[in-house]
């Protein structure tokens, strides 16, 4: 087993500018923010600063800003929050299986996704509801907006972190730390105007979410979120030249491959491709050997043996699939020895 050259995966180590904060926010975040004495009074300072950075990061006001324990129950938040007994969901083939999972029991209508990526969104109601995917984390295809759609809409934007703005008929969204290299555990969940929202979970106040987060983990996301978007902004013609780069090469150098989408019409640090005559599992095996850490939708390479519902509801191969997450920290050259890898690979396993 070589060691490894190259993190192309989703998940990725913790921002260093996060992890030189974290020791010391775990030794002034430990308090109870609601609380009177002084150190929940440290602590609920500490809370107000996190806030304010999302918030100017994220284009939010303050008091929209809420920590989640866990981004996953965003989506019942989210989505649930907003459902009515006349509401109708609408939402689309290729989103997250959390939001499948929110419209189980519901009115709800799948919204069929192109070879593109391109979604058509409907009027809908004033009480119906649009789960709104602002891009894709597995293909790194970005959503137009739902301009047209007069219901309430719940924004999943926990791959495209601060990269794309909220529409502007937004009602409540969702972020995960881990798309700006923050600390795992936790979310950043936004409520526009409450009086359009309620609380689905069991509660006692309404008013808050009492989903027990850690607060330096929050405050180390903020940091986390700040030298990550300086970097990306720093770095951003050079991923699109490595994306452009790693598109042309598998467009010159192999037969029977799909890629996700165009350079324009995606993230310029988030590719997906898949070989025809490849199993995704032995390509992973190969390339984690050479040093090279990938992702893969494909069945034979996930945990429940499904091919990938968003490559399936694209027409996409969904075997063979490779998923790169290029990082802000990814050089050129870690492109370039990861190129010449994937040819290796891809022609001894299709020998």
């Amino acid at each position: 087993m070589g060691s490894i050259t190259a993190h192309f995966q989703s998940e990725s180590p913790l921002h260093p500018a996060a992890r030189a904060f974290l020791a010391d926010a775990f030794d002034r975040g430990w308090a109870d923010p609601t609380k009177i004495h002084e150190d929940s009074r440290q602590a609920a300072h500490l809370q107000n600063e996190a806030k304010e950075i999302f918030a100017a990061r994220l284009g939010l006001k303050n008091d929209q800003v809420e920590f989640l324990a866990d981004p996953a129950i965003g989506f019942h938040l989210g989505i649930s929050g907003l459902i009515t007994t006349d509401s109708t969901l609408f939402h689309a083939a290729t989103d997250r299986s959390e939001v499948f999972a929110v419209a189980e029991g519901l009115s709800a209508k799948r919204l069929a996704t192109s070879i593109t990526g391109a979604i058509h969104y409907p009027k809908g109601g004033s009480d119906d509801v649009l789960a709104w995917q602002s891009a894709n984390g597995e293909t790194g295809i970005i959503t137009a907006h739902p301009d047209e759609f007069i219901g309430r809409i719940f924004v999943d934007a926990t791959a495209s972190g601060d990269l794309i703005a909220l529409p502007e008929r937004w009602n409540t969204a969702l972020w995960n730390s881990r798309s700006w290299q923050g600390p795992a555990g936790l979310g950043v969940f936004a409520v526009k105007d409450r009086s359009a929202w309620r609380n689905p979970l069991p509660h006692v106040d309404a008013a808050r979410l009492n989903t027990g987060y850690s607060l330096p983990l929050a405050m180390a996301s903020a940091i986390a979120l700040e030298a990550f978007a300086r970097e990306y902004q720093e770095r951003q013609f050079a991923l699109t030249a490595m994306n452009a780069q790693i598109r042309e090469f598998l467009i010159n150098e192999f037969n029977d491959v799909d890629i996700a989408g165009s350079l324009d019409s995606t993230l310029p640090h988030l590719l997906s491709f898949s070989f025809l005559y490849i199993d995704a599992q032995m390509l992973v095996s190969e390339l984690d050997r050479r040093g090279f850490s990938i992702d893969s939708g494909s069945a034979c390479n996930s945990s429940n043996m499904e091919p990938s519902h968003v490559l399936a509801a694209m027409g996409l191969l969904t075997h063979g699939n490779v998923r790169l997450n290029l990082h802000p920290q990814i050089t050129e050259d870690d492109v370039a020895s990861f190129l010449i890898a994937l040819k290796e690979v891809v022609t001894e396993l299709r020998a």
